[in-house]
Formats: structure tokens, C-alpha cells, sequence
């Protein structure tokens, strides 16, 4: 069962267009200290549980499969997301994860193969 919800996935992200609104080495809009070490995006057409799209991490491995989710509570917004991890090595996974725990937010990877 496992494989048949990455094979789903990968199609559904396949379908759809990723949009890359915040590049590599750009600040948080709200947040100037807050610097992105990946390409940070979206999911064009999808909806998420924010009500936003899916959000999207990419990584710079030249296979753009999708390598884990990240799923991230935020205590001051009272949020659950998911966000996909796409062409990340081992290393940018866990800047990124370094990164969502911050501040008021907590993060797990669950890793493709993990489970």
C-alpha cells in the first residue's frame, strides 16, 4: 500500500504545474531573518489544508521525484500542513526541517521508503 501512495502521488504531482514564488537565498515576506536555503512553492490548483495550495520544497537533484512530505503544525497560525519534498538529498531535507522548527513551528519528514 505503501508504494501505491508515493505512485499516486508522484501522478497527481505530474498533473500539475509547480509555481516557484519563493527562490533559493530569497527572505520571508513577514519574516526578513528568515532566509530560504531551497526553491519554496506550490502546487498550481490544488488546495491544501490552509486553504492555499500545496506547498513545496525543491531540492537540487537533477530527478525531481518526490523524495518525502514534510508535515508541520504552527501553533500561532493553529495549522497542519503538509508539504511535498521534491529532488531533495538527504542534507536538504534536514536544513529544511531545521528550518520549520522554528519559532512557534514543528516539523516531522516522513521519508519515501520510511514506512
Amino acid at each position: 500500500m505503501e508504494a501505491e501512495f508515493w505512485e499516486a502521488l508522484e501522478k497527481f504531482v505530474a498533473s500539475k504545474s509547480i509555481v516557484i514564488d519563493r527562490p533559493k537565498g530569497s527572505t520571508h515576506p513577514r519574516f526578513p531573518g528568515v532566509i530560504y536555503p531551497l526553491d519554496y512553492g506550490y502546487l498550481k490548483d490544488t488546495k491544501s489544508t490552509d486553504g492555499a495550495e500545496i506547498d513545496l520544497w525543491l531540492g537540487s537533484r537533477r530527478l525531481k521525484n518526490i523524495d518525502g512530505i514534510l508535515v508541520t503544525i504552527d501553533l500561532q497560525k493553529t495549522d497542519l500542513e503538509i508539504k511535498l519534498l521534491i529532488g531533495c538529498s538527504e542534507d536538504e531535507m534536514y536544513e529544511i526541517l531545521n528550518l520549520q522548527n522554528s519559532g512557534q513551528m514543528r516539523s516531522i519528514i516522513v521519508k519515501r521508503g520510511d514506512i
